[in-house]
């Protein structure tokens, strides 16, 4: 009889992640002897539970929030993209030598690949927000050649910090700025938390966007955010973010199980409906 082979997401709070309901389907089309399950994991219990992990059984797992800066100090050896954007969300071993990678710039770039075919030929891009979710799209659009990337943030001074990180190509600018920064851009993308829910103000205003651009929330609750159905009512083309989430999975099950998923329409569909049960 085959090996279970264990993974995890782990978080602080867990229960809503999607994550086990992905690669729970996955195991399952694949026909793979795995688990993959939630636990709850407070910042401060974070290190114990990362030196713990081959004692408890597994392979390896998911991080999220508000862990991923933890994961990163806690690995032994990073990959390129969660060095540049300085936290992780994936952990595996090789041998003894516990791993971390971040696939979140990986996953956001896949879903436009996805929804919107060609969207890497544009090279201005505007990010709305300065948080986390931030360096991995920036991380993103500097390895798919975007020359003009443009922060823009309440507060400046954390927009600035990125543009610092990142160097050359990365500008900071507050919201001041926005109707001339918007009006050029070939990409525009939220990661701010508003319109989460389907509740608050517009990061932007979408009349400001210029009409050929793309614009794209990395919010996926609702699909359709406030911001995206502004945008689309002004006739520019929108991508939600859950495709975010599903791509993003796709490297961490493929290291712990030996299969590499695709992003199907049927596991976007189910997802979705459970999206819609919440």
């Amino acid at each position: 009889m085959a090996e279970t082979v264990k993974a995890f997401v782990c978080g602080h709070p867990i229960a809503h992640s999607r994550s086990p309901k992905i690669h729970g389907y996955w195991l399952k089309t694949y026909g793979i002897a795995g688990s993959y399950e939630a636990v709850d994991i407070a910042p401060e219990d974070f290190a114990a539970f990362a030196a713990s992990l081959r004692e408890r059984g597994y392979t390896g797992g998911n991080v999220t929030l508000p862990n991923k800066e933890a994961a990163f100090a806690a690995a032994m050896w990073r990959d390129d993209a969660a060095v540049a954007i300085g936290a992780a969300n994936t952990l595996w071993f090789e041998d003894d030598r516990l791993c971390a990678g971040n696939t979140d710039a990986y996953g956001f770039a896949a879903n436009l690949d996805d929804r919107a075919p060609g969207w890497e030929r544009g090279k201005t891009a505007v990010v709305l927000g300065a948080g986390g979710s931030s360096r991995a799209v920036i991380h993103a659009l500097k390895v798919r050649g975007f020359t003009d990337i443009r922060v823009v943030n309440r507060t400046v001074a954390r927009a600035a910090e990125l543009a610092r990180h990142f160097g050359e190509g990365v500008a900071a600018h507050g919201l001041f700025a926005l109707s001339e920064v918007l009006s050029d851009a070939d990409l525009v993308v939220n990661t701010t938390s508003l319109g989460m829910k389907g509740e608050g103000e517009l990061p932007a205003d979408p009349g400001l966007i210029a009409q050929n651009a793309i614009v794209t929330d990395l919010v996926y609750v609702p699909l359709m955010t406030p911001f995206l159905a502004a945008a689309a009512a002004q006739g520019l083309k929108t991508v939600d973010g859950l495709g975010m989430l599903l791509h993003q999975a796709v490297p961490g099950f493929e290291r712990w199980f030996g299969a590499r998923p695709e992003v199907t329409a049927e596991l976007r569909d189910r997802i979705v409906a459970d999206l819609g049960a919440a």
